[in-house]
């Protein structure tokens, strides 16, 4: 048997939080932890991991970064035609999870999942360095490819095809607005005695509060 992992002698020196302390609107939330995370120096606060689920109903889930959020929604940026573009056209729905490890803290969001409108996608594209359009231009996202000299190859291409001009942003690269259904925050406590806080979208369109056991 393998052996397993035991780290448990470390523990969690949050004081927890109660219903009182979070306000009604899980967005007005997510966005006071976001910016406590900030002002806390955690690295990469807006890192996030993305699932999605295709035609087989295999799960897979990778890295992404927060590029906005509000009462619509979080919104985050990739390939279409990558493998996750393809599960989110297929299925339609996402889950994000945060970690703040400095702060002993997740949050989990599920939703629904939709292209932003393809403007949005233009202005976020125009923002970005010119070395990050080239990339996303050149790249076959989660396709195969020969070798790394082949896509270095690719991008030196794409350089000099618009040398001089703007790089106009790919047919089949945009956002995602994932629009949340369900949203957890956990905040981690001594003797693993963690909060765990949820919100859940009723059918008025209404935010419900609930407290699970850790």
């Amino acid at each position: 048997m393998k052996k397993f992992f035991n780290r448990s002698g470390k523990e969690y020196s949050s004081p927890g939080r109660n219903y009182e302390r979070f306000t009604a609107d899980p967005i007005d939330q997510f966005e006071k932890w976001f910016e406590d995370a900030v002002k806390h120096n955690v690295e990469m606060p807006d890192a996030m991991h993305l699932s999605t689920v295709g035609k087989e109903g295999r799960p897979s889930g990778r890295i992404v970064l927060l590029k906005g959020v509000d009462e619509n929604g979080f919104v985050f940026f990739t390939n279409y035609e990558s493998r996750k573009g393809r599960e989110l056209e297929y299925n339609g729905y996402g889950a994000l999870t945060f970690y703040w490890s400095g702060l002993h803290r997740q949050v989990r969001v599920e939703g629904d999942v939709k292209r932003i409108p393809e403007v949005e996608s233009d202005r976020y594209f125009s923002s970005r360095p010119r070395e990050s359009q080239l990339s996303a231009y050149a790249s076959e996202q989660s396709r195969v490819i020969e070798s790394r000299e082949k896509f270095e190859e690719e991008v030196r291409f794409t350089e000099e095809k618009f040398k001089g001009v703007a790089i106009p942003r790919p047919a089949e690269w945009g956002g995602y607005r994932l629009i949340p259904f369900w949203i957890e925050f956990w905040q981690g406590r001594s003797h693993r005695l963690h909060d765990r806080i949820v919100y859940k979208l009723d059918e008025d369109n209404s935010w419900k509060m609930l407290r699970l056991y850790p």
